[in-house]
């Protein structure tokens, strides 16, 4: 069938014939392939050449067309005009991962990559950058923490740091002048719940200490323990860092596995990416004062098959330890005197509830910890500080009963 067209001015009041209006361009209505709708052009500067260029919108109704050709020009007019764009959420997110994460960990851009392929571009990733909308983000978040048959769903945690990552790629978009405004800013996230923290008992502390006496990670399990330091910190620790002279320990590193390389590791900032000194305990200075004589026997028995790499915890032959094989036998200790399900990092809730327990204030729990602010220490903590105030009401209970003779 051949192609017609049908030129309508976009005005109230028809214009003379061959003549646009105010700049606003002109609507027609075209028939293609049997196929009819409605174009609408107007003129847009472009910014980089400066010259005028030609940009058209499309749809079904003549009355729809028109709205949007005003709305253009009102933002053309008011400076907020932003160019529609071709490119897919699946390509901005392709570019947004590749260029736009300098200085953030490899770690962690493996974790956004992940997110990425395997939840956000499976659902938006042939949609149309600019055609995002609330709505459709919204269910998709609904979405990702539904059960589907025997497939459980997301955790509300995971679906918070889905959509942050989300949310950090479009907010580029808009920096850079692709999108107006935020979709995902208008969602609204699952409630996650804080779980609270699990810590040793009293008896599994003594019974946990009792199992490790002898054991080749002994001395590892105790600084764990009674410093609060993360698996990776006190794997990646290193003699220049440990002062026994004066019981510090400098925590500036932590021992963490290259992104999609298993078994391989390698030395990163810590988690906060500030370091912190912490002074040790007189029993765990004079623990690893004893294990250093004993890593030098080691050493002058190894002779040229010694690895010096400096790590305080070490192999046979002075090669650092692996974090998961120091989990590994924590597992299997644990289980051996009934706690199958204490986790390494148990040990370090243990230090922490210990050290409120001992009267320490919050502010230097906090530092020891590297907890980026006291008030995530609190807030991580809570139970403890409300059973920390209910003892301090029962012995203000006592001395008032002793004062009046109750």
């Amino acid at each position: 069938m051949p192609r017609t067209k049908k030129k309508i001015t976009a005005q109230n009041k028809k214009p003379e014939p061959g003549r646009n209006a105010n700049g606003m361009g002109s609507l027609r209505q075209k028939t293609v392939k049997g196929n009819t709708y409605w174009e609408g052009r107007y003129s847009v500067i472009d910014p980089v050449t400066g010259k005028s260029v030609q940009r058209s919108i499309s749809g079904k109704d003549q009355a729809e067309v028109y709205a949007k050709m005003i709305k253009a020009q009102t933002e053309i007019n008011e400076g907020t005009y932003i160019e529609p764009s071709k490119m897919t959420v699946g390509e901005w997110l392709d570019i947004w991962l590749k260029t736009y994460l300098n200085g953030v960990r490899p770690y962690t851009i493996l974790n956004y990559t992940q997110h990425v392929n395997n939840h956000i571009k499976p659902v938006f990733g042939k949609v149309k950058l600019d055609k995002l909308n609330t709505h459709m983000i919204q269910q998709f978040y609904n979405d990702l923490g539904t059960i589907h048959g025997n497939k459980p769903g997301l955790s509300p945690k995971t679906v918070k740091c889905i959509h942050g990552i989300f949310h950090k790629a479009l907010q580029q978009a808009i920096e850079i002048g692709y999108l107006r405004s935020n979709p995902t800013t208008a969602c609204k996230l699952p409630k996650v719940e804080r779980k609270e923290v699990k810590s040793l008992d009293n008896e599994a502390i003594q019974s946990f200490l009792k199992a490790i006496r002898g054991h080749r990670f002994e001395v590892i399990f105790l600084v764990t323990l009674c410093t609060g330091l993360r698996r990776g910190e006190v794997c990646g620790l290193t003699w220049d860092c440990v002062d026994l002279e004066h019981g510090t320990i400098h925590v500036n590193k932590q021992l963490q596995q290259v992104p999609g390389q298993s078994g391989n590791f390698r030395l990163t900032p810590t988690k906060n990416g500030k370091g912190r000194t912490i002074t040790a305990a007189s029993f765990v200075v004079d623990a690893l004062r004893q294990y250093k004589v004993r890593q030098t026997e080691a050493r002058l028995k190894a002779g040229p098959n010694w690895q010096d790499e400096g790590f305080v915890f070490t192999d046979e032959v002075g090669h650092r330890l692996s974090p998961n094989t120091v989990y590994h036998n924590y597992k299997r200790i644990v289980a051996s005197i009934g706690l199958p399900k204490a986790r390494l990092h148990d040990l370090r809730h243990t230090f922490a509830t210990v050290s409120l327990h001992a009267g320490d204030d919050i502010k230097t729990v906090q530092e020891n910890l590297g907890h980026a602010t006291a008030a995530f220490t609190l807030a991580t903590y809570a139970h403890v500080t409300e059973e920390m105030k209910q003892d301090s009401a029962n012995r203000m209970d006592q001395f008032i009963k002793g004062v009046f003779g109750a």
